[in-house]
């Protein structure tokens, strides 16, 4: 009874984690501000019947500095010519976009390539440059785009990114406090067209924007994930710019933690943007969150606990594992299977995500999958990065495999 009495306290804790993420992303997220897929699909299609024709300047008004955005490429993402020109047609005084790539057989140049074509009146740079400077091949891809930028403020965004278009104008409105070092936004998985993907949508709509926005909301912790970063160059420069993060795995949790280190704050955005995820399978699925697992523990060490705990479905199975199906373990099972349903559904909601609510059904299985996965780190501490094998230290610090085992 002892032990029972603790699974189920472990799994209340769970269940309360998802009521309040539900809080955290009502509290952060303003009501009417996120279009939904469809809206930001037709939104696609707009964008490129009107592809080549230079909009009208939009008025200065507020705070609007010029900025740089930084686009690291490598490969064919899903819909990346429609994300790549999403950021073509904001509504932004005055920005430019840089392409960076490594290689110049890349599929993605050619995308590149046709988006600077198609937008002629767009200040578009592709830079392809090779270099070794790093062990994180992220950096080395910045590294270039970063000394061709020619404005105050950059942006880093990854390829899979759709925003619309008064996303610039949101991601800039902190920065007008001189204090502000870092802005970053909150993110949202749509597609879904295999079950990998849909996975992995369920789990960026619910476990990662609801503690994201949980951790920035109520603790006032400071996140920050790579997706979407605007940041101030005085700061950067002064935590020692790219040198600072090139041998580590997270540069962006690194990044935002030495510049809070120096004083500045940190901002996470209720403005939410797409990850766009359509043909994920389930291996890229699984190497993702495994290689994710592996990062978190070595940042956070210890408090990586409490990823487990919240997660109440799998905390619930392993009463039935440890204990056995009895009336007690099977009901508490089912409650957080239920709770953890309603609560993904109601928080896709809130968000305007795509998914039905029989795709929610998935949730409890998908937070099982998670939960065994919770364990990866403990027994595998290397990650496979192009064709390298790197131990991951503290920090999430990287060592060549091949430097500790000849």
């Amino acid at each position: 009874m002892a032990l029972f009495l603790i699974f189920a306290g472990l799994a209340s804790v769970g269940m309360a984690t998802i009521i309040l993420q539900n809080l955290a992303i009502r509290s952060s997220v303003p009501k009417g501000s996120v279009l939904s897929e469809s809206e930001m699909l037709a939104g696609a299609k707009r964008t490129a019947a009107g592809r080549g024709k230079a909009p009208p300047s939009p008025p200065s008004t507020g705070f609007s500095p010029p900025l740089s955005i930084l686009k690291p490429l490598k490969g064919l993402d899903d819909d990346l010519f429609d994300n790549l020109a999403s950021f073509c047609n904001q509504d932004y005084p005055e920005y430019e976009i840089i392409f960076a790539l490594e290689e110049e057989d890349d599929p993605a140049l050619k995308v590149a390539h046709k988006i600077k074509e198609m937008y002629p009146h767009k200040k578009i740079s592709i830079v392809v440059k090779q270099t070794d400077y790093a062990l994180n091949p992220k950096v080395n891809n910045l590294i270039a785009a970063y000394e061709a930028s020619q404005f105050p403020f950059f942006l880093i965004s990854d390829s899979d990114v759709r925003v619309d278009n008064n996303y610039l104008m949101e991601i800039t409105r902190p920065m007008e406090d001189p204090h502000v070092g870092l802005v970053n936004n909150l993110i949202r998985g749509i597609g879904s067209r295999t079950l990998g993907s849909l996975l992995e949508n369920l789990h960026l709509n619910s476990f990662v924007i609801g503690n994201t926005a949980l951790l920035t909301k109520f603790f006032k912790m400071p996140l920050v994930m790579g997706k979407s970063m605007l940041v101030r160059k005085e700061a950067f420069e002064e935590i020692g710019g790219f040198a600072a993060v090139k041998n580590v795995l997270a540069e962006d949790y690194i990044i935002g933690r030495l510049i809070h280190d120096k004083g500045k704050r940190i901002v996470t955005s209720g403005y939410v943007i797409n990850a766009v995820n359509h043909y994920r399978t389930m291996k890229q699925f699984f190497k993702r969150h495994a290689r994710w697992g592996k990062l978190r523990w070595k940042i956070v060490g210890f408090k990586y606990i409490a990823e487990l705990i919240s997660n109440a479905v799998f905390i619930a199975c392993l009463s039935l594992v440890v204990l056995g199906p009895t009336p007690r373990t099977i009901a508490l099972a089912a409650t957080a299977s239920l709770v953890t349903i309603i609560g993904d559904y109601w928080l896709g909601k809130q968000i305007r995500s795509a998914h039905h609510f029989a795709h929610y059904l998935l949730a409890p299985i998908k937070d099982i999958i998670i939960g065994v996965m919770w364990f990866v780190p403990f027994f595998d501490r290397t990650v496979m990065w192009r064709r390298h094998r790197y131990k991951i230290t503290k920090g999430s610090y990287l060592i060549p495999f091949s430097d500790e085992h000849g």
